[in-house]
């Protein structure tokens, strides 16, 4: 099956809320606990277009079905880390494993390359080895972890951050299935894994 990286845009907000909403209800990736409506997420989308300051890029089928979707977001809202972005990346469940992640990240970061933009960052609640490899394979380096930061489902999660310079070349080999990729860091603590990575903003 044929699938089309491009910039998302109005029509793909209903797609993109349903796979949002399926980690909101089942997983902790996000810590979203109340799924979202496709009208709270208009703004959103409106900052993250292709003219704005934040992306977004969703991979569509050739029927224009979305089967996953990936983000720059701000940092923190002060002026001072406006050169710093935040990486997501979200896939249909039964898509993961595919590659879409890493073709997703890849024509993010080179579409911010030549932008104001210094240092990705990432964070991904643990355990998560398919958002752990593919975040190591474009270079991500694990710079630490927050304990018990939230609480979803009963139980205190970790969040492990990940940073990686802005500029640095995106793996152009074919890619390796997500769950497959990379050596898994010590934030891993089981085998357990969802199909998303870091929550948007």
């Amino acid at each position: 099956m044929t699938i089309e990286i491009r910039p998302g845009r109005t029509s793909d907000l209903e797609a993109i809320v349903e796979i949002y909403n399926h980690y909101v209800r089942t997983t902790p990736t996000t810590f979203e606990v109340t799924p979202v409506q496709p009208s709270d997420r208009i703004g959103w989308l409106e900052e993250h277009s292709n003219g704005g300051r934040h992306r977004l890029f969703v991979a569509a089928d050739e029927r224009d079905r979305i089967d996953g979707w990936a983000t720059t977001s701000p940092f923190r809202p002060r002026a001072a880390y406006a050169t710093t972005v935040e990486s997501s990346v979200y896939l249909r469940p039964e898509q993961v494993g595919q590659g879409i992640g890493t073709r997703l990240y890849r024509a993010l970061f080179d579409s911010i390359r030549s932008e104001d933009v210094e240092r990705i960052v990432a964070g991904v609640t643990t355990p998560n080895p398919p958002s752990l490899g593919l975040h190591l394979r474009f270079g991500f380096r694990h710079v630490g972890t927050f304990t018990r930061v939230g609480r979803k489902f009963d139980r205190y999660w970790d969040v492990a951050w990940f940073e990686r310079p802005a500029n640095l070349p995106s793996p152009r080999a074919p890619a390796a299935p997500e769950a497959m990729a990379g050596p898994r860091p010590a934030v891993a603590r089981d085998d357990t894994a969802d199909g998303a990575f870091p929550r948007p903003r």
